[in-house]
């Protein structure tokens, strides 16, 4: 009696170390015969595999892993370039589809990736409108057509509107999805510091220890260490000659701006004769520029400078997105500014156009 006890004591232990949480993934991809599939994921800033399975006549199957929680990943055929996203937890999962329309599989029993899918859904429509005026605003623009280019694109602002507002209402009303914190990383580019804070705060505490939500709270930190009313950071970057010169050494003018931008930036280059032009006019009277540059090729860099004839002071370590004062400023979109005061206080951010005119003129007590 004593040795049947015993071996249902093991036989209970072993059944509870294998029925332990872990994913199962089973595909069937036509044409994938011999190919070693991959599950890959984006870690500390590079793409590592977690896990593998070779196909046998389309099918295959990665089973006995573990994740920590629901996470995007990317199935991934053999060396190619054939891949597709899916939220992948601890169930079990199907897969089907065709290798050489990988991005198009179909997969069901995960939970999360079924919200992923309905939220996806949630947006096409607007998607779709959206797409369709991209190119007829493209198309306007190509023709010179100045009446139909700013048509278009007050409906484009007016359609990515409610893309983001639809994008908000879901983070509002689904606090404890895992797909969750990737829209409120993606609306955050958009949002000031006050705003992504409360989103966060918001949501089900089994979701604030995801890598995710310490990056956007690391990042909340920084943005209210550069927002209006507070001191900007000092930095030391080089210039075109290659001489390094720190931002204190550039205040004391009336007023100073920090011009984050980029050669390859279509959106700086077209932002950039607004800058010269504010410039131009108010350089005398105490208004001075330093451009901050996320380039990565000098010489493209200082032919943008030339081009667009930015006669002020230029600075980068040329390490693009890695740029050390974009990551100070928490800049993760360009163009972007801090306009500063003789004290080297941040009075105003992020003003383009009219609105930098306005407010140089404004402080500067000079009429437009």
């Amino acid at each position: 009696m004593k040795k049947v006890i015993y071996l249902l004591i093991v036989g209970f232990l072993l059944s509870s170390c294998t029925s332990k949480p872990h994913y199962t993934l089973k595909g069937k991809i036509d044409g994938s015969d011999s190919i070693k599939f991959y599950l890959q994921k984006r870690e500390a800033g590079k793409t590592v595999s977690i896990d593998s399975a070779l196909s046998r006549k389309g099918s295959f199957t990665f089973k006995g892993g573990v994740v920590e929680y629901p996470q995007m990943v990317s199935l991934v055929a053999g060396n190619t370039r054939k891949r597709t996203s899916f939220y992948l937890e601890n169930t079990d999962i199907v897969v089907k589809g065709s290798l050489d329309s990988l991005f198009k599989a179909d997969f069901t029993g995960s939970k999360t990736q079924d919200e992923y899918k309905a939220f996806i859904n949630s947006n096409k429509p607007l998607s779709d409108i959206y797409s369709k005026v991209i190119v007829k605003y493209q198309t306007a623009g190509q023709s010179g057509d100045k009446t139909n280019v700013a048509l278009f694109k007050n409906k484009l602002d007016s359609l990515e509107t409610e893309m983001t507002n639809l994008q908000k209402n879901f983070v509002k009303n689904n606090p404890h999805s895992y797909i969750t914190p990737s829209i409120i990383t993606s609306l955050s580019y958009e949002m000031e510091a006050d705003e992504i804070e409360s989103m966060v705060d918001g949501l089900d505490t089994a979701l604030t220890a995801l890598p995710q939500i310490k990056t956007l709270k690391e990042r909340v930190a920084v943005m209210k260490a550069v927002s209006v009313g507070k001191k900007a950071p000092d930095f030391t970057l080089s210039d075109v000659n290659g001489n390094p010169v720190a931002l204190s050494s550039k205040i004391g003018p009336k007023l100073l701006l920090i011009d984050f931008w980029a050669a390859w930036c279509e959106p700086c280059r077209q932002e950039n004769p607004n800058v010269v032009k504010v410039y131009n006019e108010f350089h005398k009277k105490g208004f001075d520029v330093v451009g901050v540059s996320l380039d990565h090729v000098k010489d493209a860099w200082i032919k943008a400078i030339a081009d667009d004839k930015l006669t002020w002071t230029h600075l980068s370590d040329l390490q693009w997105w890695n740029s050390a004062a974009a990551k100070l400023y928490a800049v993760n979109s360009i163009p972007a500014n801090f306009l500063l005061d003789e004290t080297g206080t941040i009075i105003g951010k992020n003003l383009r156009g009219e609105a930098l005119y306005n407010k140089v003129s404004e402080v500067l007590g000079a009429k437009k």
